[in-house]
């Protein structure tokens, strides 16, 4: 074997190819446990496609010849560690053979096992779209139809319905080295296409004076530029903002008054291009005696003439130029009552639904010449303050908001005074960076079938702990904690997702004021950390026990709640 091993380092892609259309029949006819040749494709016959340039580390490369048994359709699958594992699930590529072994197809495929036929047929329609634009040096054109012909056996007809796009060949007449590698990586190529695509990465067009830059390097520059104008806030900070307001367009920034909340929003819109200067950032101070909708949307006066209200003029200027965001800072917005004077808003924003390719929502204004919806590229973002001069949120509020708390202030962070390379300059952003991909789940299950699982799974087990004091979520709130566990998944792994909306999702709505409320932030801390709260830990104990969670951010801010409740007799997030 160790014979083997070496020369397969040495071979090339066609001839590995040319072994398995020569050999598999002759192969089947002899004993499937224990054969080399089994283990030959399994173990080493991915060596071939490993040694490519194009297909490094983030690649994943299996070949199957059967479980048990001979396969009648053996594989060689290349699979993207970030999308999945396994060619049970997700997508992939993969070489797939013929029965009769006459025919070899390098296919862009679904999962099989735990993929339904709709949803198959939904995600085969959006990646075959996803070249519609783009043309690819092959051997052959490459092939958006069901025709491969694989056999006759269940498993070729479902490898058939699997597969999105396909490169054909004869095995009798394969293409020379070069053009197999060159369709493997054309297709690869596809592959990284539709992965950016569903993460939102998908570079933007250099002609429109958009710079080319991922998701991951959006946010670094963002990082950068707040960085480089003395504010210090971690890169995690500043991607859950950023998920936050792709997962919907109205973000809730709260924290002791001085920790740089209204400038932290300045500064991210500035970062990508927005400022007053340009209009693309108005910043509309609350007042304590806003009681309707009029002090912010406007009012007909006495003469019969409209006036335009401040959150109406921005409106009116994102209507002027729907490609790129508008940011608008309600600051202090809880000086009034937030569901007197934004109801309107609130209520229009859950109508949004997909007309074409633009978000739109029900009417929010309909007076004389103005007929206003809430337009997609524009962003409310509320600054929060609580104190005695304040008043609290409601559930309807904290239900169709991410709550995000900045309470931490590094006075003696002063390195970038001397920190060479970072941003100074803006980047302009389309607001196809930032608008949302999906408004209902439904719409991403398809491509997001085992995340969309996985955070579920998670909420269950949270909402049975919060379901004696009535206080588990529904289903906007698990939708939109799906949401943005699908948008932060280049950025952020599962578990730090899952922590900043158990943080801004969940806790923002808690309040304990007897044994059973208490009880269960005692069960949310363990849920969070594994351990039993304790009131006698020390500060070093508390924070090392925290620090290890799976969920330090939750876990801290459910200590600090239990730790005023055993001070007070009562807690809430708002005064902990």
């Amino acid at each position: 074997m160790e014979e083997q091993h070496n020369a397969v380092n040495q071979e090339t892609l066609r001839s590995v190819l040319i072994k398995m259309t020569t050999e598999y029949i002759e192969e089947k006819q002899s004993s499937f446990a224990g054969s080399e040749f089994g283990i030959y494709v399994r173990s080493q016959f991915p060596s071939a496609l490993e040694s490519l340039d194009f297909i490094d580390e983030r690649y994943q490369v299996k070949g199957s010849v059967g479980r048990g048994d001979w396969a009648q359709v053996p594989w060689i699958a290349i699979l993207h560690s970030q999308i999945t594992t396994s060619t049970q699930r997700g997508y992939y590529l993969v070489y797939v053979f013929s029965d009769d072994m006459q025919r070899v197809y390098l296919s862009f495929m679904q999962g099989v096992a735990e993929t339904s036929k709709q949803e198959m047929e939904d995600q085969k329609e959006d990646i075959r779209a996803t070249i519609n634009e783009r043309k690819y040096n092959t051997s052959a054109p490459i092939q958006k139809n069901n025709d491969l012909d694989l056999g006759n056996s269940k498993k070729a007809k479902g490898y058939k319905n699997a597969s999105a796009l396909y490169i054909p060949y004869n095995s009798n007449n394969l293409p020379t080295e070069q053009q197999l590698q060159q369709d493997l990586k054309a297709m690869t190529d596809i592959y990284e296409t539709y992965i950016q695509k569903e993460s939102g990465e998908v570079a933007e067009d250099s002609s429109d004076g958009i710079d080319e830059m991922s998701e991951k390097k959006v946010l670094e520059h963002i990082h950068s530029y707040i960085k480089n104008k003395g504010f210090y806030y971690e890169v995690d900070d500043v991607k859950n903002v950023y998920v936050s307001l792709r997962t919907k367009p109205f973000v809730i920034l709260s924290g002791i008054s001085g920790t740089g909340k209204t400038r932290m929003v300045e500064l991210f819109a500035e970062s990508v291009g927005a400022s007053e200067d340009n209009g693309q950032y108005t910043l509309i101070p609350v007042r304590p005696d806003w009681s309707d909708g009029s002090d912010l949307l406007g009012y007909t006066d006495i003469q019969g003439v409209f006036q335009e209200g401040p959150i109406t003029k921005a409106i009116l200027k994102a209507n002027e130029n729907p490609n790129i965001p508008y940011f608008v800072v309600l600051d202090e917005m809880n000086l009034a009552r937030v569901e007197y004077y934004f109801s309107d808003f609130l209520s229009v924003i859950e109508s949004r639904k997909w007309q074409g390719d633009t978000i739109e929502t029900s009417l929010l204004l309909n007076e004389g010449d103005y007929t206003l919806t809430i337009p997609e590229n524009l962003y409310i973002i509320g600054t929060v303050n609580m104190d005695e001069t304040t008043h609290p949120f409601s559930k309807k509020v904290l239900d169709r908001a991410n709550t995000i708390e900045f309470n931490q202030v590094h006075l003696n962070w002063l390195d970038f005074m001397e920190e060479e390379g970072l941003a100074t300059v803006p980047v302009t952003l389309s607001n196809s960076r930032m608008r949302a991909s999906y408004l209902k789940l439904k719409d991403a299950y398809p491509a997001h079938k085992e995340l969309i699982k996985e955070v579920t799974a998670e909420l269950v087990k949270v909402n049975q702990l919060l379901e004696p004091i009535q206080a588990h979520v529904g289903y906007r709130v698990r939708d939109e904690i799906c949401f943005y566990a699908i948008y932060s998944r280049f950025l952020l792994s599962v578990d730090d997702a899952l922590d900043f909306q158990f943080h801004q999702k969940i806790l923002p709505r808690l309040t304990a004021s007897h044994g059973q409320s208490f009880q269960v932030l005692k069960d949310l801390f363990f849920y969070f950390t594994n351990h039993d709260y304790e009131g006698g830990w020390t500060k070093e104990q508390a924070e090392g026990i925290m620090d290890g969670s799976r969920f330090p951010r939750s876990a801290e801010k459910v200590y600090d709640m239990l730790k005023q409740g055993d001070r007070d007799g009562f807690t809430s997030f708002w005064s902990s």
